[in-house]
């Protein structure tokens, strides 16, 4: 490897520039030196923004692919796309963090992770929410035994009315489906992280498409068009696992519901409990203690002091990154597994596979 780790970006989008080019430039030890996009005008600002000198831009990954003095490709594209660019990028011997989710179905998914392990490179999936301050601490209690043996849990991502009306969102065969597999990845990823069970047995989906054809729903991001509304606008999960542990997954983009909560869970131990409906959606946890009930909330200010706040909550991508980098510098297991996320893309593709026929899936998992 060259001094810094040298960088291409593939997708110069939204996620690229509002997630990942933002947090590789606080790496010292990488450099951002080659950008990709179909729309090369994005590449072109990318490039301008985040690249060191001499940057090159291009239309064509596997242009960007032949340049063997990159270490490292970021794949910031549709989801469509996710599995034959990560394939191929590992296959040209870079080390590879894919945006979530992994890919659109299980069978992609599953390629990825074969390919990570011919080659020997490195392959991670974009799940930041795992690196919360909050997310941390409830993991570091799991790990720990604190809540017991975790049995039923719930992976929640519900929006009252933010449907996301840029770029692919809307469009299925770009995506593969909506706040499921957008915003519904990350809180069962979460789910699955703290209970650390990677085994599911049965799962039984809906899906609906209620809301999408209706106007003037006060979406956050202004109206949506009913005629690109393709994919779902809400869809619901019941997982039983190997062991019986029972997960209820439950994500919308547009519900009428006056709680709305994203990418969060509710765990359910012999031992204890823990959710996030605390004041302001914090971290609880709820046990009894000398014959009664107790509901203990952690604090994460790091304040205390006169006129001294501290770094209260570290943003999750760049934590999310230095890890990234770490694994790769190190040549220690990345913290995000690929094979962790292909049970991700396993149980949201059974979701939408039971939605359509009406009938259980049962997963193999040999």
């Amino acid at each position: 490897m060259s001094e810094k780790l040298r960088v291409g970006i593939i997708g110069c989008g939204g996620i690229a520039n509002g997630k990942h080019m933002p947090a590789i430039a606080k790496i010292q030890e990488a450099e951002m030196v080659a950008f990709c996009d179909i729309v090369v005008e994005r590449a072109e600002k990318a490039a301008e923004k985040y690249g060191v000198e001499g940057a090159k831009v291009y239309e064509d990954y596997k242009e960007l692919l032949k340049d063997e003095s990159i270490d490292v490709v970021h794949v910031c594209t549709p989801n469509r796309s996710h599995s034959f660019i990560t394939i191929d990028s590992l296959e040209a011997g870079k080390h590879v963090m894919c945006e979530k989710p992994m890919a659109k179905t299980y069978a992609e998914a599953k390629a990825m992770c074969e390919a990570a392990q011919r080659t020997g490179k490195k392959l991670t999936i974009g799940y930041q929410q795992r690196w919360r301050d909050d997310s941390i601490y409830l993991k570091e209690a799991c790990d720990n035994g604190d809540l017991g043996e975790i049995y039923y849990a719930k992976a929640i991502a519900l929006r009252r009315r933010a449907v996301p009306t840029w770029g692919v969102f809307l469009n299925e065969y770009e995506q593969g489906g909506g706040p499921l597999i957008d915003i519904g990845t990350h809180a069962l990823d979460l789910t699955l992280f703290m209970m650390n069970n990677y085994k599911p047995k049965m799962v039984v989906g809906t899906t609906f498409k209620k809301l999408g054809q209706q106007k003037r729903a006060a979406n956050s991001w202004g109206d949506w068009d009913p005629e690109k509304f393709t994919v779902e606008d809400s869809a619901f999960g019941f997982i039983v696992m190997e062991n019986g542990a029972t997960i209820t997954l439950e994500s919308a983009w547009a519900l009428n519901v006056a709680d709305p909560r994203e990418a969060v869970c509710m765990l359910c131990g012999d031992k204890a409990g823990a959710d996030f409906n605390g004041p302001d959606e914090s971290l609880q946890f709820n046990y009894v203690k000398y014959g009664r009930q107790v509901i203990e909330t952690p604090n994460f200010d790091a304040g205390g002091v006169a006129f001294y706040e501290g770094d209260r909550h570290p943003d999750p991508k760049d934590v999310e990154c230095r890890l990234w980098y770490n694994a790769v510098l190190n040549d220690t297991e990345v913290m995000t597994k690929p094979e962790q996320a292909l049970v991700v893309t396993q149980i949201l593709e059974a979701i939408y596979e039971s939605a359509k026929t009406g009938a259980p899936v049962y997963l193999n998992n040999d």
